[in-house]
């Protein structure tokens, strides 16, 4: 099935990791047709995306439509929900209407899927959220992917399957022991994967595992814009640095670690970019498969360190209070990303003065966002 482009739907593509990833596609040559609901983004990531790649007329083509002026079109952006047949329909074009303001002659030859909700903290107060977005949405986009005959699909899965770990690095081989809800919506994703996988041939079907998503893009053009308070560590750092907060609250400070907090895995995101690219041409190339891989840097951070890291490439002061640990919450979690590097010649390139950086230029050339 070896093939130089394709035609990829990214759900959840106008977000952080999606909008990195459609950039780092678009420059391999790729076509990309986003599907996002906007939960947590907005259509501004996409246009400036189409203007990093070089990419020219980003307009509006209709309701819930936007798209590039070229034809045929590289980027297109359309309103929805996984969770909506009709949604996906219209995607796939299995709906009598036109996309996009035109009839399609292209099918969709593989799916990223980023689409879903990651706070580990919002899904132990709101599991059935979780539940319902994570897994009622993952069934009802690979239901519509079967459908259409497109059977290539790269999942974005989690480190938080793994629980409190035996040990450090973390292989995949480790046992899964989710101890949030969100982590159990990956895991239950994960399995209904490898369901799907052993019910019919053909399925090429990869499930990365990442680790802590942090850093922007280096032209500061695009990067992590949470719609309302951040539920990560990185943008809830580079906000007090820009002065949209006031202090940083760090959850925990007896943790079992060199400083007591929290030891976490940091990629930037354009590794992580890299690395589902480089995930969906070895499902192109090779036989059909269940590739199961760990994306990480393989080096963990403390929290206090990330913020010492942050306020060096600033200059700006980060102040930070010592809070109860978060539920949810474990002490060190650190990829082995070995078998991501055997398998597709993947590896981080990036570190923590990297990510800091590029941070901070997103920031602070983006205060208040993309809304500013």
């Amino acid at each position: 099935m070896g093939r130089s482009l394709a035609y990829v739907l990214i759900t959840g593509g106008a977000g952080f990791l999606g909008s990195h990833v459609c950039l780092e596609l678009l420059r391999a040559g790729h076509a990309v047709v986003v599907l996002d609901n906007f939960a947590n983004s907005g259509p501004e990531s996409l246009r400036r995306v189409a203007e990093l790649a070089g990419l020219s007329g980003w307009q509006r083509r209709g309701p819930g439509c936007w798209s590039t002026q070229l034809a045929p079109t590289r980027l297109s952006l359309v309103a929805g929900d996984v969770r909506s047949p009709a949604d996906l329909r219209r995607v796939f074009g299995l709906a009598a209407e036109a996309f996009v303001g035109e009839p399609r002659a292209a099918r969709i030859d593989a799916v990223l899927h980023f689409a879903g909700l990651k706070a580990v903290g919002e899904s132990v107060r709101q599991p059935l959220d979780y539940w319902d977005v994570n897994v009622g949405g993952s069934r009802c986009l690979l239901e519509a992917m079967e459908a259409a005959g497109c059977r290539t699909v790269v999942f974005s899965s989690s480190a938080t399957l793994y629980g409190h770990p035996e040990r450090v690095p973390i292989p995949e081989t480790a046992p899964l022991r989710p101890i949030n809800p969100y982590g159990h919506t990956k895991a239950a994703v994960e399995q209904l994967l490898a369901d799907l996988a052993a019910s019919a041939p053909g399925w090429r079907i990869a499930r990365l595992r990442y680790f802590n998503p942090v850093g922007a893009h280096p032209s500061g053009r695009i990067g992590e814009d949470p719609n309302g308070p951040p539920n990560n560590l990185f943008p809830l750092i580079s906000q007090v640095a820009v002065g949209r907060s006031p202090r940083l609250q760090v959850y925990g400070s007896d943790w079992p670690t060199r400083d007591g907090t929290g030891i976490r895995d940091y990629i930037h995101v354009m590794d992580l970019a890299e690395g589902h690219r480089a995930a969906l041409e070895l499902l192109f190339a090779e036989p059909a498969q269940l590739l199961t891989l760990n994306l990480g840097s393989g080096q963990g951070h403390s929290v206090l360190e990330m913020v010492h890291a942050f306020e060096q490439a600033s200059g700006r002061a980060v102040p930070y209070q010592l809070v109860e640990r978060r539920p949810g919450d474990s002490a060190i979690s650190i990829a082995d990303p070995g078998e991501a590097q055997r398998r597709m010649g993947w590896r981080a390139r990036r570190g923590l003065d990297d990510i800091c950086r590029d941070g901070w230029a997103w920031q602070s050339a983006n205060p208040a966002g993309y809304g500013g």
